[in-house]
């Protein structure tokens, strides 16, 4: 068979127009598809609801690749192994009762597969730039641009997507509160209403407070993963991803209640 390098380039445009075009308009955008954000794609996707993912770099999965400094192991506690069980990543008991350990390979991989194939969408290579606010004061839709663009410094103007929610998921950089609390300072559902900052590691405290403070901090626009902790002012973590997962479960379930007549 001879390959058509023009048929190639059609295949990949068409096929990728038609993915942009039937997502323009969603009920909720993910922005950063680490483990928080992969899997309340997955919850509110299995649940029915039309999602986006928008991760700024070509790789999703966040900080989980790497493990604890590029040993690609992770750790879990127990309350979060049965998330581990439904998405089928294998989870090993550690000898001190009460931990788990799981290839980090394997569980991203297979949480992105199982996040795709419950119905999300994700557009990789793709940044946040600002967000769409109406009159209102209620954040109802994303500007994005490609991150080659961003890391070019070229004048390119964005283009805008619609959704119902927002899920700011990228880690520590808090990318979309960022531009809200500049924006709009004093405004956001924190302690002092601007970004509180990521304190010292504290990896009990900061899991609690991870899931604790997993919620709205904005009208239309939640906090998820260490977002969460970078937006209120909790600690940070380290390899220990319980309390990412739950923290995604959790805001899915957030925002589920939601659309609940």
């Amino acid at each position: 068979m001879r390959l058509d390098e023009l048929v190639i380039t059609r295949a990949i445009v068409d096929s990728y127009f038609k993915k942009l075009t039937s997502n323009l308009d969603v009920d909720v955008a993910v922005v950063g598809g680490g483990p928080s954000g992969l899997v309340a794609a997955y919850k509110l996707a299995k649940a029915g609801k039309k999602v986006a993912i928008y991760e700024r770099r070509l790789s999703v999965g966040g900080g989980m690749w790497g493990g604890g400094m590029l040993f690609n192991e992770i750790v879990i506690q127990e309350e979060a192994k049965q998330i581990l069980d439904e998405l089928e990543v294998r989870a090993f008991p550690y000898e001190v009762q009460g931990y788990y350990t799981a290839d980090s390979v394997e569980a991203v991989s297979t949480i992105t597969s199982k996040t795709v194939k419950a119905g999300a969408v994700i557009f990789n290579g793709i940044s946040v730039e600002d967000v769409v606010v109406h009159d209102e004061g209620r954040i109802q839709g994303l500007v994005i641009n490609w991150t080659a663009i961003e890391m070019a410094g070229l004048h390119v103007d964005p283009l805008s997507v619609r959704c119902k929610y927002v899920i700011d998921a990228t880690g520590h950089d808090t990318e979309v509160v960022k531009v809200v609390a500049h924006k709009m300072p004093g405004k956001l559902l924190t302690p002092t209403g601007n970004i509180e900052g990521e304190k010292f590691m504290f990896p009990d405290r900061a899991e609690k407070l991870t899931i604790e403070n997993t919620r709205e901090v904005f009208p239309g626009l939640y906090v998820a993963g260490m977002a969460v902790n970078a937006t209120f002012g909790g600690p940070r973590m380290g390899p220990i991803f319980g309390g990412m997962l739950l923290s995604g479960v959790k805001v899915a379930e957030d925002i589920l209640r939601n659309f609940e007549p």
